[in-house]
């Protein structure tokens, strides 16, 4: 991992970084899951890792379908994980178009309908409740960072 790109600057409890890319297909999930909970399982207790996975799931899914849905399959997608003492960081990594997550949150919250009866959007509803901080950054002209951040000690 190149430090410079990751968009969290306080990197001195940083435990461990792991990085893995895919291709964009929605079958890379099923690999990306099982990675995800090799690398997790010594730092995560058994309740944060299902919860990360759930958000990493969906994290992952939006961004075939929707931030790379006009990219070829051969566009990389990057994960990286970063474990600290006291949260974890999710990182997925895309090249699609910016997507306003905060307006998005907000328009959901806004309406009238619970989140969960929506035929679509469930996901980011899903990350929103699963993390302690959830972000969408454009990071330079051509990627773009979804960031999970989970506290790992309760308060």
């Amino acid at each position: 991992m190149v430090q410079s790109n990751h968009p969290n600057k306080k990197h001195q409890s940083l435990l461990k970084p792991f990085q893995l890319t895919v291709q964009t297909e929605i079958v890379a999930l099923e690999n990306i899951l099982v990675w995800f909970e090799t690398i997790a399982k010594p730092y995560l207790a058994p309740k944060v890792l299902w919860e990360c996975k759930l958000a990493l799931s969906e994290g992952f899914t939006n961004t075939v379908l929707y931030a790379h849905e006009t990219l070829p399959a051969t566009v990389p997608i990057i994960i990286n994980v970063n474990f600290y003492r006291t949260w974890v960081d999710i990182l997925v990594w895309n090249q699609g178009p910016f997507f306003d997550l905060k307006a998005k949150l907000t328009e959901l919250q806004q309406q009238k309908v619970h989140p969960l009866d929506l035929e679509s959007d469930r996901g980011l509803f899903f990350m929103d409740k699963l993390t302690d901080e959830l972000d969408y950054i454009r990071v330079d002209h051509q990627r773009n960072c979804l960031k999970m951040k989970k506290c790992l000690i309760t308060q």
